[in-house]
């Protein structure tokens, strides 16, 4: 019996030995998985408790356990409202990570941890916004419930989606209807995930309007000069045809959580990818290439404080698009990949930009021509536009069927159930936003079938 007692509590001590040794492995040297939770965990809370006003526990329940990754559930943040900071680690002490915020720029994952070098940069400050009292899209008022029909389709949860968060109809300049989910309204800035890209292609169509960039320009980068990459153009960036190496997975550590949650130079990490197909020809979705898009448009403007104003000077404020905040890493570069925050009704307003053309009260803010060449289809994908827009939408299986939406119609995807389409022949503008993850199966093109055929 005394035997067995020894054994029994030298086998319990080797357990706590273990178990110590362990959690010591994953404090000091956490594996990359756990670093990236804790980096999604932190930037997301981050964004929305300091741009969109939200409590940190609801994000972290509803926002942050999304994707259904079992670590996401043991993660646990500490907000620090005082130095805008957001830290968030695997039970809140394994694997940390912290996001700062900066007024004008967002939230920034800091994975090197150099807090003064991110919290040294700003944007044109963000300040409160009185709208005048005129009709969207010149002020915030809206007049809705006219159509009766169009208000049944909006009000049926299958058409909406679980999650819906905002669904926002345009017609012939106007809102004519709208609806938001428990918790959200009109007011809340939401984050459009990849519809950003298309944001990014507005952004580089400015500069060429100014004659800072072309889009057949080459040789981008002085460390692409003498391989392959030389070759590759503006234009093969906006087509998503580099032929540069991304993996654009997101249920691991793959390139694109690696870039967003672990380095905090997301444009270097994706430079640095080597050539892996020919230049022009092979279709890859990479938000590592809009991150060098990002960098380039920037480098081009040349001023540092210019170009981190750019946005809001160029775009957001002509539009009229207040509450719009395109979010900056760690190192300045704009996320353009994957972090704006506006109101429903500012990406609407985005929408109908697109739907005129690039112009805004009279004034040309895109090149002519510009948002037609954004609406080919790009050499390497009949799909996939030329600048960063989808010109057809998600397919209902793998014969191919879908809801019949007219021909025109051109999207803004992003990841989650985020869209924007854009129907010119209609006059039309539907955004859907929400917390929606693929897993469900929904698929925002009912809603937009319907709405349109609504809207004769």
């Amino acid at each position: 019996m005394r035997t067995v007692l020894k054994a029994s509590k030298w086998l319990g001590g080797l357990a706590v030995l273990s178990l110590a040794a362990l959690l010591a492995w994953l404090y000091l040297a956490p594996p990359d998985l756990i670093r990236v939770g804790s980096g999604y965990a932190a930037k997301i809370v981050c964004s929305n408790v300091f741009l969109a006003g939200r409590e940190p526990e609801e994000v972290l329940a509803l926002d942050v356990q999304a994707p259904g990754h079992p670590l996401l559930r043991l993660m646990r943040v500490k907000v620090d409202r005082e130095a805008g900071t957001v830290t968030a680690g695997l039970l809140g002490i394994l694997g940390t990570s912290v996001a700062v915020f900066r007024d004008g720029l967002g939230c920034a994952s800091v994975p090197d941890g150099n807090l003064v070098r991110a919290k040294s940069l700003a944007g044109p400050p963000s300040r409160p916004h009185e709208a005048p009292d005129r009709l969207w899209p010149d002020g915030e008022r809206v007049e809705t419930g006219h159509d009766p029909e169009l208000e049944q389709l909006l009000d049926d949860p299958e058409l909406a989606g679980e999650g819906m968060r905002a669904i926002v109809v345009v017609r012939n300049g106007r809102i004519v209807a709208e609806r938001y989910g428990d918790g959200f309204s009109a007011a809340t800035p939401l984050l459009g995930w990849s519809m950003t890209k298309t944001v990014t292609a507005a952004i580089v169509g400015t500069l060429v309007e100014d004659g800072q960039m072309a889009l057949d320009r080459k040789e981008l980068l002085p460390s692409w000069r003498g391989d392959g990459r030389a070759d590759i153009s503006i234009a093969d960036l906006m087509a998503m045809a580099s032929g540069l190496e991304f993996n654009e997975d997101y249920g691991d550590v793959t390139d694109v959580t690696r870039m967003l949650f672990l380095e905090p130079d997301m444009a270097a990490f994706a430079a640095a990818k080597p050539l892996i197909q020919p230049v022009g020809s092979v279709f890859s979705y990479s938000s590592g290439t809009t991150a060098i898009l990002s960098r380039l448009w920037q480098d081009a403007i040349g001023d540092r404080k210019l170009a981190l104003a750019w946005p809001r000077l160029a775009l957001f404020t002509p539009l009229g698009m207040q509450s719009a905040v395109l979010e900056a890493d760690a190192a300045g570069t704009f996320a353009g990949s994957s972090y704006m925050y506006a109101t429903a009704r500012d990406w609407a307003r985005f929408g109908q930009f697109l739907l005129q053309e690039g112009m805004w009260r009279g004034r040309q803010i895109l090149p002519p021509g510009f948002v037609a060449w954004m609406r080919e289809p790009s050499d390497a994908s009949p799909a996939y536009g030329r600048g960063h827009v989808w010109i057809e939408g998600e397919q209902d299986d793998a014969s191919g069927s879908a809801p019949e939406v007219p021909p025109d119609t051109f999207w803004m995807q992003g990841h989650d159930g985020q869209r924007i389409a854009i129907i010119p022949s209609r006059q039309l503008v539907v955004v859907r936003m929400g917390l929606t993850p693929a897993k469900l199966g929904y698929q925002p093109r009912h809603l937009v079938a319907k709405v349109a055929k609504a809207a004769g």
